[in-house]
């Protein structure tokens, strides 16, 4: 459908080396968007980059540690240099190397959380949306998680910076939408990625999950793929702000 289609759009995407990044960036791309792959490591980007392009799509491999404002300024020069402009953002690079209370969590940890899951979405999303602006058109896409919704005895502090990425769009949504540009959160629930491998792979909390879920699975990165497109097409083009949670209904149901 001609509401849901990217053509001549261009797309970055941190973290779309692998899972929901990954997913988010093939989606963009079979829509018809030119689409920068982006993750630390040069090699991951080619591949990926080079599989978009046997499909049949437009892609470019820029690498980038989202914790360095210079490689995140130079990700943004980079792709304006090969595809001239940036129609959509999608902050999806994240990190967590803490689990556990958080009365043992260690500073640099936290501040680490802090600065990858949250800052660095800030200096993206200032960095793109005063071209944004001026065209009048943009979508800014941060990837989030049902874990920013409750409270949680061992993932705290990836917690606490996932509700600050859902408050981030919310603040950016009523600051730019005079100018149409639009800027929401997804929030998948357990996802099967290598991010969250050490939950999936504990059979206990699988079964747990599974059966507390009313669609009876945990999601697949093709589960939140679509959605991206939703929101950076004219489909979405009356939704800014919001927070579109993806968890096969866990969080109405427990």
């Amino acid at each position: 459908m001609k509401s849901f289609t990217l053509t001549n759009k261009v797309a970055i995407v941190t973290g779309s080396t692998r899972g929901i990044g990954r997913s988010i960036a093939e989606h963009l791309a079979a829509a018809g968007a030119k689409v920068v792959i982006s993750s630390r490591k040069a090699p991951a980007c080619d591949e990926v980059t080079q599989s978009i392009r046997a499909a049949g799509g437009q892609a470019a491999a820029v690498p980038a540690n989202i914790g360095d404002k210079a490689q995140l300024e130079n990700l943004v020069v980079e792709t304006r240099r090969i595809f001239g402009r940036i129609d959509v953002l999608v902050c999806n690079a994240a990190s967590n190397p803490y689990f556990g209370p958080m009365a043992q969590l260690p500073d640099d940890a936290f501040q680490k959380i802090l600065n990858n899951n949250v800052i660095s979405n800030h200096w993206l999303c200032n960095l793109v949306l005063p071209e944004m602006a001026e065209r009048k058109d943009g979508s800014i896409i941060i990837v989030s998680s049902i874990g920013g919704l409750k409270g949680t005895a061992a993932l705290g502090a990836y917690a606490i910076s996932k509700a600050a990425d859902m408050q981030l769009a919310r603040n950016l949504a009523v600051e730019w939408g005079k100018s149409n540009v639009r800027v929401n959160c997804i929030a998948p629930g357990l996802v099967k990625t290598d991010f969250a491998r050490a939950l999936w792979e504990n059979p206990k909390l699988l079964a747990q999950y599974e059966t507390l879920t009313p669609l009876g699975r945990i999601g697949e990165p093709d589960d939140i793929g679509g959605i991206a497109v939703f929101l950076a097409s004219r489909a979405g083009a009356f939704v800014t702000g919001q927070t579109i949670v993806a968890d096969g209904g866990v969080t109405i149901a427990s």
